[in-house]
């Protein structure tokens, strides 16, 4: 039996093998649960394997890697068109079969396991502060009921505290309990985040690509690893905007008969990438004032005809398509002389 291109479904205990040979003719097919995959791919001789970048999909992708097969992963939305009806994991094989031989399909390169760490410390410390902002909202909800109030922010979060800590305070025995709690989790978790923010900043330190990246206005340590992690090869994009498009920081298009209709901007693609990017471009905006460069000139002429929110992701947009350049050229950014 010659296999010469194989769609795998993966799953978390079964997976779905569809394999054809050089004429496209189905020679394989069939259910393998986990424990055997590797077994099965050890007998067939190496071939291109396609499958959906998925949950697990990068561990696959390098054991089978490792067995001498040429793993590709794609985007499920780009697989989902070649579905002939019904949705089963026969078909759902089938159709990566089908959409891995496509010479304008679009692939995703394989992470390591150094870059996967990496995202999962971000993903970790992302968690943590959507925990925090939750408790520190619960805190201030509560001090409210009681007349206790304070401007908004993190590092205001201090003054609440000293509420709690008084002894003069007109709050209740145990309502002052219930809110030490709360105020102890908050203390937890600002810890939990500091301790990451340190390994970042240590693995920040020893990529070169990711201090590259830090030379970029808007674009802090927590930013650039994690554009280093995630892009492994920026030569993948063929530009600064396809890139830009990739992470959803251009408008949606629904063209026909010549006429260009743009919408909002389309929010594909990485959110966590898109999320930190549009936080850097905010602080580009609404300090725009204090440090005259050439994104922040750009911007603030583009404020006095636009809302600041759509001005915020058009910097996100330069900004994105700035670092391809960074991250392709393997250069450290040169600010461009302002135009007065």
């Amino acid at each position: 039996m010659q296999v010469n291109t194989i769609g795998l479904d993966i799953a978390k205990n079964v997976f779905q093998v569809h394999g054809i040979d050089g004429e496209g003719r189905p020679v394989l097919c069939r259910k393998v649960r986990r424990d055997r995959l590797v077994k099965l791919f050890e007998s067939i001789k190496p071939c291109l394997i396609g499958m959906e970048a998925c949950a697990t999909a990068h561990h696959w992708a390098r054991q089978l890697t490792a067995l001498g097969h040429q793993v590709k992963l794609m985007p499920p939305a780009y697989v989902k068109a070649y579905v002939k009806r019904n949705k089963n994991d026969a078909a759902d094989a089938e159709a990566i079969c089908e959409a891995v031989r496509r010479p304008t399909m679009r692939f995703v390169p394989v992470k390591s396991a150094d870059a996967q760490s990496i995202l999962m410390l971000h993903r970790a410390r992302h968690l943590l502060v959507r925990q925090r902002t939750a408790q520190v909202s619960a805190m201030r909800a509560h001090l409210a009921e009681y007349g206790v109030v304070a401007p908004k922010g993190i590092t205001h979060v201090r003054d609440l505290l000293t509420v709690l800590e008084s002894g003069a305070s007109m709050l209740p025995d145990l309502a002052r309990q219930t809110l030490i709690i709360i105020a102890q989790m908050i203390d937890a978790l600002s810890r939990q985040i500091r301790n990451i923010e340190v390994e970042l900043l240590a693995w920040h330190r020893a990529s070169a690509v990711s201090q590259r990246l830090e030379s970029i206005p808007g674009i802090g340590f927590i930013t650039a690893s994690a554009l280093a992690a995630t892009v492994g090869d920026a030569r993948a994009f063929r530009s600064g905007r396809q890139f830009a498009a990739w992470l959803g920081l251009v408008p949606r298009q629904n063209s026909s008969g010549g006429k260009d209709r743009m919408g909002g901007i389309s929010k594909m693609g990485d959110r966590y990438l898109r999320h930190l990017l549009v936080v850097g471009a905010t602080a580009i905006v609404r300090y725009t004032r204090r440090k005259a460069t050439a994104v922040s000139v750009w911007a603030s002429r583009l404020l006095e005809r636009k809302p600041a929110r759509l001005v915020t992701v058009a910097v996100a947009n330069k900004m994105a398509r700035i670092a391809w350049a960074v991250m392709a050229r393997q250069e450290t950014y040169r600010a461009s002389p302002i135009v007065a």
